[in-house]
């Protein structure tokens, strides 16, 4: 599939240029800018600009653009719903051009993975691998959840100048029953916190993000998710996760978190948050004639979650109160 004759810019992609560049911090020589998006059925593609009535699936060529836009103005970025076609992840890769790679895991098998697996898209020139892919897999004796993730978390550490750090990517299955998730959401924290507290293990900067399914701040899900000191920044409380989002009902299902000690002394090492947190809402400044559903299934019902880090230096970070 090539480009010929498709327009790489519009006064569309404009707006959302400049709505990036008012939201997302620039990249400069000593930060590093990581996120974590749920892409909709993130697979099949409509090899046209614009699908029309009848086209299957939505997502098109603009609707590519729009994403790679965004995907650009980060270092790394884990993307969850990546299904088994990658048809659009492949066109992804070539929009965003030569300097962009991918790391991605096969698909969990099974009604509940949903043909689905997880990826990182990152900016080689300004991160690149460090050399660790793991598929998390559960030992036979953990007591909390008898069976496996029904879709299988991913790890990848990479190395951003000197600094080396490792993202697990994670999309905790919905399911029938809030029960479901919490033997998910605790299995999972209880199994990072053994790994980063292993001695001369791989384990530095380990960084926990992706769509956990949680439903709001307080409810057992948020508790497991915090309970091994798990720490998610105060700065993300606030905003919105999905295009649907109220401010009377608000979601958390998408986290970016880090571990800390029981006095809130952070574990991170030569890898400082700056404070600098968020999400992007481009329902704001793409498609606006576009129905929100119909945009969901173009770029996503979730909106991209992201966090500020920078390099080469320590700080006695503590966390500010409760999340």
């Amino acid at each position: 599939m090539t480009l010929t004759g498709i327009p790489t810019r519009s006064d569309d992609l404009d707006v959302l240029a400049t709505a990036l560049d008012a939201t997302i911090p620039a990249r400069t020589a000593t930060n590093l800018l990581v996120a974590t998006w749920n892409l909709r059925m993130f697979g099949g593609l409509t090899a046209t600009w614009d699908a029309g009535p009848s086209d299957s699936p939505k997502r098109d060529l603009h609707s590519l653009a729009c994403i790679a836009s965004i995907v650009r103005r980060f270092d790394v970025v884990a993307v969850q719903e990546v299904k088994r076609n990658v048809t659009a992840l492949r066109q992804t890769l070539q929009l965003l051009g030569a300097d962009w790679a991918v790391i991605a895991s096969d698909v969990t098998e099974g009604d509940p993975g949903n043909e689905e697996r997880l990826a990182f898209l990152y900016d080689t020139t300004r991160v690149e691998p460090s050399g660790l892919v793991a598929e998390i897999v559960l030992p036979l004796s953990t007591g909390s959840v008898r069976r496996q993730f029904a879709r299988t978390p991913y790890a990848a550490g990479f190395r951003a100048g000197d600094v080396e750090f490792i993202l697990v990517c994670l999309h905790v299955i919905w399911g029938d029953r809030t029960e479901q998730r919490l033997a998910e959401v605790r299995s999972i924290a209880e199994w990072m916190r053994a790994w980063v507290d292993r001695p001369n293990d791989w384990n530095a900067n380990l960084l926990v993000l992706g769509d956990f399914n949680l439903d709001r701040i307080g409810d057992p899900l948020y508790e497991a998710f915090l309970s091994t000191g798990l720490w998610p920044p105060t700065e993300l409380n606030a905003v919105p996760r999905t295009i649907f989002d109220k401010p009377t009902t608000p979601h958390f299902y998408d986290q970016i978190a880090w571990f800390s000690d029981a006095d809130g002394r952070t574990l991170l090492r030569s890898l400082t948050y700056t404070g600098r947190a968020g999400t992007f809402d481009f329902t704001r400044c793409t498609m606006t004639d576009l129905s929100k559903e119909s945009l969901s299934f173009k770029i996503s019902d979730h909106l991209p979650l992201w966090v500020e880090f920078e390099r080469g230096k320590d700080a006695d970070t503590r966390r500010k109160g409760r999340p």
